[in-house]
């Protein structure tokens, strides 16, 4: 289990992840496999309509607008190419949708990371290509795409999975990610809200020296 801090952290609420192994069916797998396809691939358009984008602004005449890049925008070119790509259509929406979020995070941090001035080394960088080979399948999806019934877990579009329960869920989650590490095994990381309990006050004090 993994705490983290969410946008609710100024609320005062912290979410943990709770990562369970995933049994995956032959059916189950390729289905996983082309969603994860239709995500990589719109995460390249997005690559690509920001490469796009600033080059523009570089080379823009005088007085024209600067083009921004961010989440409407891609969203907008998401609803588009859906509309006329069958083979996006018979991917769920949610973890395309999750996609763009992810994109969008990762270059406003990288942006941010430029406007800041920091060292190289310290730069998260731009988001990059996607290879086939390289990048390993990771999908995001929000309460409205999965729900949990049976011990299974059922991920909009009609993926159906085997969750392995090492321990019960302590509270309803918000979002799962489903992804597949390095050795080819399936997990599902799932958000919930996260149960702290504050100590006793003893009075005690404790010193640490960095010497």
């Amino acid at each position: 289990m993994a705490m983290t801090k969410t946008a609710e952290e100024a609320r005062g609420t912290l979410h943990a992840h709770h990562t369970y192994r995933l049994r995956v069916s032959s059916t189950a797998l390729a289905a996983l496999n082309a969603e994860w396809d239709r995500c990589r691939w719109i995460w390249n358009e997005s690559v690509a309509k920001s490469k796009q984008i600033h080059q523009w602004n570089k080379q823009r005449p005088d007085g024209a607008e600067k083009r921004t890049c961010g989440p409407a925008q891609l969203d907008k070119m998401l609803t588009q190419a859906r509309a006329t790509t069958a083979w996006l259509r018979e991917g769920s929406s949610v973890p395309q949708q999750q996609i763009i979020r992810d994109f969008g995070k990762a270059r406003a941090k990288a942006q941010k990371d430029i406007k800041d001035r920091l060292p190289m080394r310290r730069r998260a960088g731009m988001p990059r290509w996607k290879k086939k080979r390289e990048a390993r399948p990771s999908l995001n999806y929000t309460r409205r795409g999965f729900r949990l019934k049976g011990g299974r877990l059922h991920l909009a579009g009609g993926i159906e999975l085997s969750v392995v329960w090492s321990r019960e869920l302590p509270a309803e989650p918000s979002s799962v990610r489903v992804y597949q590490d390095s050795i080819g095994h399936w997990y599902a990381s799932f958000v919930v809200p996260a149960q702290t309990e504050a100590l006793p006050r003893t009075g005690r004090t404790i010193g640490v020296d960095w010497g």
